[in-house]
């Protein structure tokens, strides 16, 4: 039974700690797909916006070619190539700035009545909404230009861009700012593509320098990034862009569940970090350990309950048995007799009582010691086993002294019953070393319908029977209704005459 109980405890405890670990593995695997969903998510977003600056940048490359291939041009061809650019991709803006020599500057400014500058430009400017306006911003003016240009500012001097422009200028690929505030409005990123003369070699940092003609720039502003970055994410989502550590665009994600990728344009690379808000939730993991935990309270419960009504019927198995025989003690014998006294009033039908006593046992415990007497009753109880039925009720009432009662069965079956009891305590005990001949009396006590007897008066006829077959010489079977008057007024009692 204690193993049977700690089985159940042991699979109460199984189911316990496995639906927490269930539902660890299942809010782990959730957690690990939303994050491998989040970094494709990041990715995509940083592949759109790589591509549409990259398209960008190249039609700046485009028109850095057309800009070194036509020398001088006019406004009107300014603003057909800054047309072009400012009609796909990402620039929000575009120019040209012109290097202007030194020597030049002079005659430059009084030929153009400007400040004293040393490059000016003009440029155009694509605003939000469909409206487009074109101002000046970094066109630089040319010989025979027929326009008179605006009032610019001085590139190379803004401590901002001058070193993307030289780093251009030696380089000869495209270089990329910082977030700055840019001319047009807004932050963004500036993009500086040189723009050499044409044929004028340029394999060295020296032969670049000494052919360079100016820059063609363009200018991203970075709502129009995050903006690109946003159409492939799902609803809700935030996009934060950051450059060297630092946020530069978007909410700050630093405290959420973010997913981050790179983003490339021309020389530079910025960081853009994604957060979905449709992340795990915890309703299948806490319902998995609520249903796990609800189950085992339950099937712990019902063991607690199993064990206790086993316990209970341990508890009254063993009040109602004889420990050395494991048959019935006197209390559940007489309970069980009087049971049956009452089912043979009830449907008419005969029974019997047999009180079996041992013969001379008491020497068996002076001479081999109470051990093997305890062998002995064991054994005995053995043998009434083999010699009654199932619906027959055996006892041990103390001692060595047995009952038997005999439900259904008439005087003739008990008297059968009570020779074979009889004879097979004498076969079966003949002969054993070390231990003399055991016999056993037996008294029947017959009951029926007809002699309305309570139980003490039939346990006192049995007995009485028991006690005139050990008068008679023992080993002997006895039943009341034939002992004599005489004899059966005086009943044999314990202790009379010889040792039993």
């Amino acid at each position: 039974m204690r193993v049977r109980f700690w089985l159940g405890m042991v699979a109460v405890a199984a189911i316990a700690i496995g639906s927490i670990i269930g539902a660890l593995v299942v809010s782990s695997n959730e957690h690990d797909a939303f994050e491998r969903r989040q970094r494709e998510e990041a990715l995509r977003s940083a592949h759109q916006v790589e591509a549409l600056a990259r398209l960008s940048v190249g039609q700046l490359s485009s028109a850095a070619a057309f800009y070194q291939a036509e020398g001088n041009f006019s406004r009107h061809e300014f603003e057909v190539v800054a047309d072009s650019l400012l009609g796909t991709g990402a620039l929000s803006a575009t120019g040209f700035i012109e290097s202007v020599p030194n020597s030049g500057r002079q005659r430059y400014e009084h030929r153009r009545g400007l400040p004293i500058l040393d490059r000016n430009a003009l440029g155009a400017l694509r605003p939000e909404g469909r409206r487009r306006q074109y101002f000046p911003l970094t066109f630089a003016a040319a010989n025979g230009l027929s326009i008179q240009p605006p009032d610019g500012y001085d590139v190379g001097s803004d401590p901002l861009r001058h070193p993307y422009l030289l780093r251009a200028r030696d380089s000869g690929r495209p270089v990329a700012s910082r977030v700055i505030r840019l001319p047009a409005g807004g932050t963004g990123i500036n993009v500086f593509r040189p723009v050499y003369r044409d044929g004028a070699p340029t394999a060295t940092v020296a032969q670049r320098r000494g052919a360079l003609l100016g820059f063609a720039v363009g200018g991203f502003h970075i709502p129009d990034l995050t903006s690109a970055a946003d159409v492939s994410l799902p609803g809700g989502s935030d996009v934060e862009l950051v450059e060297g550590g630092r946020p530069v665009a978007g909410p700050d994600l630093s405290g959420a569940d973010t997913a981050s990728a790179p983003i490339r344009i021309a020389d530079r690379r910025w960081l853009l970090a994604v957060s979905d808000p449709n992340g795990p939730g915890v309703g299948l993991p806490v319902l998995m350990v609520v249903f796990g935990l609800s189950l085992a309270a339950l099937l712990g419960a019902l063991v607690l309950i199993w064990n206790r009504n086993e316990r209970m019927q341990e508890l009254k198995r063993q009040a109602g048995q004889d420990s050395l025989t494991g048959l019935k003690n006197r209390r559940r014998f007489e309970e069980d007799l009087r049971a049956e006294l009452a089912r043979s009033r009830r449907y008419g039908v005969a029974g019997a009582l047999l009180m079996l006593d041992l013969d001379h046992f008491k020497r068996v415990n002076d001479t081999l010691g109470h051990p093997a007497g305890d062998r002995v009753i064991a054994e005995i109880a053995a043998v009434l086993r083999t010699r009654t039925r199932e619906t027959d009720v055996l006892a041990r009432l103390g001692g060595d002294e047995f009952a038997i009662v005999l439900p259904r069965c008439d005087l003739a079956e008990a008297e059968a019953v009570a020779e074979e009891i009889a004879t097979a305590v004498r076969e079966h005990m003949y002969g054993e070393e070390g231990i003399p001949p055991i016999t056993a009396c037996i008294g029947i006590a017959p009951f029926g319908p007809k002699t309305l007897m309570n139980p003490e008066s039939v346990l006192a006829k049995a007995d009485a029977a028991m006690y005139a077959a050990k008068g008679s010489g023992r080993d002997a079977v006895r039943t009341f209704d034939f002992i004599e008057a005489d004899v059966a007024s005086a009943e044999v009692s314990p202790g009379a005459g010889e040792p039993i």
